[in-house]
């Protein structure tokens, strides 16, 4: 009486050992198909074998509206510790600048210049703001020829914290451009203080959208300018590996995304969103920060995309 049930449960396991056969099947096929998947050129940050900035980059700065001596010291010593403090300690901004040589420039075409090094050069202020406070690109672009940078150089437009800028806090808090017939690139940032902290100046103060946290302690006591550094660090990353747009790069040419904007949001190793990551505290202070500059400065950099492997370098 009992044999047509049993010959029901023998079916039954055999039905069940078949699927599991077939689920571990599918399985083993999509790892495998993951591991040959290599994603298309267009969705890596490759070199379009374009030019680069290498050797002596002097770099310019004009001061467009008003900056106290303490906040544009600690521009012009971040600018300083990128190539010119061997002796920082570490983590340093030299090593963060090294880590763009090791994985850009020495990757790309330098007409055989190897060694690469940023001289501040010459320094100017429009206090007056010749040119209004509220300023278009394109006025940012002539206050860059106003600069004039040498050839191969950058100039620097630092806007203080009452001057609007056309999608300053909107859509950016820095730019970078060129004019590649001349050779001289520009970067604008701008001081967002007063007006966008919470989007220019994370994670130094609350951020306006996503995960809410508490904001971390500014390593040089000013939280719009500390943002700043931020903020040019990227431009700077972005300008000295594809300076003409056609560079190191990832996506399309008239927005990509370059060395830090494809890391964005991290600075220090196990980073998540509405978390900057694990980041050094000065015990005094409380400050947060993750490299040290000359003049016993200390900063916040952005991480670096590494195209060997997919992932964003931090220094800590």
């Amino acid at each position: 009486m009992r044999a047509p049930f049993s010959r029901s449960m023998a079916s039954f396991s055999l039905l069940i050992v078949a699927v599991l056969l077939s689920l571990v099947q599918l399985s083993m096929g999509s790892r495998r198909l993951m591991e040959l998947y290599i994603p298309p050129v267009s969705d890596q940050l490759t070199y379009h074998h374009g030019s680069v900035l290498s050797g002596d980059i002097p770099v310019s700065i004009l001061w467009y509206g008003n900056f106290s001596p303490t906040q544009r010291s600690i521009i012009a010593d971040f600018i300083g510790s990128l190539t010119g403090a061997p002796n920082a300690a570490t983590p340093s901004v030299g090593q963060w600048w090294g880590t763009i040589e090791q994985l850009y420039l020495s990757n790309a075409a330098t007409n055989g210049q190897t060694a690469t090094r940023v001289l501040l050069d010459e320094q100017v202020s429009d206090e007056q703001c010749s040119l209004g406070k509220s300023l278009t690109l394109a006025q940012i672009d002539q206050l860059a020829a106003r600069v004039g940078s040498k050839k191969g150089g950058v100039a620097l437009i630092f806007t203080d914290e009452d001057v609007i800028v056309e999608g300053f806090c909107s859509s950016r808090c820095g730019k970078h451009g060129s004019d590649a017939g001349a050779g001289t690139t520009h970067i604008w940032v701008g001081n967002s203080a007063k007006q966008c902290p919470g989007q220019c100046a994370w994670p130094f103060a609350q951020p306006v959208y996503g995960p809410q946290g508490a904001p971390l302690v500014a390593p040089n006591g000013h939280v719009g300018v500390d943002g700043m550094v931020m903020v040019l660090a990227s431009m700077v990353a972005g300008t000295v590996t594809n300076p003409y747009g056609d560079g190191f790069y990832q996506g399309p040419q008239d927005a990509p995304l370059e060395a830090c904007s494809a890391c964005p949001g991290v600075y220090g190793s196990g980073a998540y969103p509405g978390n900057a990551g694990k980041l050094l505290v000065d015990t005094t202070t409380g400050a947060s920060y993750n490299a040290n500059g000359v003049n016993g400065r200390r900063y916040l950099l952005p991480a670096l995309y590494n195209p060997a492997t997919s992932s964003c370098d931090t220094l800590v």
